[in-house]
């Protein structure tokens, strides 16, 4: 019997065999209480992501093409960028709403100067899990900083192990192995378990996803493999590009033998697998092949304070003018209410059926 045959996706059942049966005392425990805001679908409010800047310092050619983010690419002026006090004050805010997890992403995060007082802020609230999303080129330097203002966690974007491909998709001829001490500071200093997401593209580095799991598996950290996504306009995305995640659980699998594991909470973006052996895990996240709008639990702030209620969305909701305008709190807590409430977003379903062709944000704007 082949090993696809043991592999499946929790979320959409494959043809060859049911989906695994969830252990429902466990999950009871890792599900986040009643929340304060649904959507129409039922969708909590769960998840803030932040981008704290539209620049980046790499041009990745999945989500910042150097022939579109060049030099004389108009980026966000400072003014234009939500203050520190200004990002604080909407935390606080949208926590009253339910959520517990915010995500600092950009463009890249640690090109925003004084990151770390950010992080200071925010970390006063102890029920909040506080993370941040980053490139790792600049983390070698900035990881005991961000762990003593109070962040928890890390997730680092690596595509590849091979220097060549990896300088190829970084196109600022970036070597890999600053990357990975960025991810070694980042754990010696407690910013660990480190999340690792692999963005995997046919025809460009789907040859590393084997070398990628060899080097992280028993590691402490966690690798995700994340599908080319038609995110923006820009990446020239085509379906046969995307390898989709069954195909790399395969690959895995026929290895390093994994099975599914029960998700962390209710909307956890990654399918979780576990190697048999017991020296960690892998994730998948399939937004292509197997929507998961049905339980999306997320809200991105944009750079300049526009809210966007989907990773694929058309247009935003204006915070920053409310809030320089010295609206009170409850009007600003009823402009996130009322943009939750009517919240209607599955773009990756309707993806699924062909009935979408619209014009998105790019994904360097509102982060990943």
């Amino acid at each position: 019997m082949s090993g696809l045959y043991f592999l499946v996706a929790p979320r959409l059942a494959a043809p060859w065999r049911a989906a695994p049966t969830r252990n429902p005392d466990t999950l009871a425990h890792s599900l986040p209480p009643t929340p304060v805001l649904q959507d129409p679908r039922g969708r909590p409010l769960h998840d803030l992501r932040i981008s704290v800047t539209d620049r980046c310092n790499f041009r990745c050619t999945y989500c910042m093409p150097k022939e579109v983010f060049g030099r004389d690419f108009q980026f966000l002026e400072r003014e234009a960028l939500l203050s520190f006090g200004e990002i604080h004050r909407l935390v606080r805010l949208f926590h009253d709403q339910g959520v517990q997890k915010v995500r600092i992403t950009g463009g890249e995060p640690l090109v925003r100067r004084k990151l770390e007082r950010l992080i200071e802020m925010l970390a006063y609230m102890d029920d909040l899990d506080l993370t941040l999303t980053t490139n790792g080129s600049l983390l070698r330097q900035k990881a005991r900083e961000l762990r003593d203002a109070g962040l928890k966690r890390v997730t680092v974007s690596l595509d590849a192990l091979d220097d060549a491909t990896f300088r190829a998709m970084n196109d600022v001829d970036f070597p890999v192995e600053k990357v990975l001490e960025g991810i070694n500071e980042a754990s010696a200093v407690g910013l660990a378990p480190v999340k690792v997401n692999m963005v995997v593209k046919r025809g460009v580095n789907e040859h590393q996803v084997l070398p990628m799991a060899r080097y992280f598996k028993g590691s402490g950290h966690i690798l995700r493999f994340i599908e080319f996504m038609d995110v923006g306009l820009t990446n020239g995305w085509r379906m046969e590009h995307v390898v989709p995640s069954a195909e790399l659980a395969a690959v895995i699998n026929a290895e390093f033998p994994i099975e599914p594991a029960d998700p962390n909470y209710l909307g956890e973006v990654a399918e979780r697998w576990r190697y048999l052996d017991g020296s960690g895990e892998v994730g998948f996240i399939s937004s292509v092949t197997q929507a998961f709008c049905s339980t999306c639990t997320r809200a991105r702030l944009s750079a300049e304070g526009k809210l966007y209620t989907c990773l694929f969305a058309t247009q935003g909701t204006d915070f920053r003018s409310l809030l320089r305008s010295e609206a009170p709190d409850e009007e600003v807590s009823a402009l996130i209410r009322g943009v939750w409430g009517q919240r209607q977003d599955r773009y990756s379903e309707l993806r699924s059926s062909g009935a979408v062709n619209l014009p998105k944000i790019e994904m360097s704007y509102i982060g990943g």
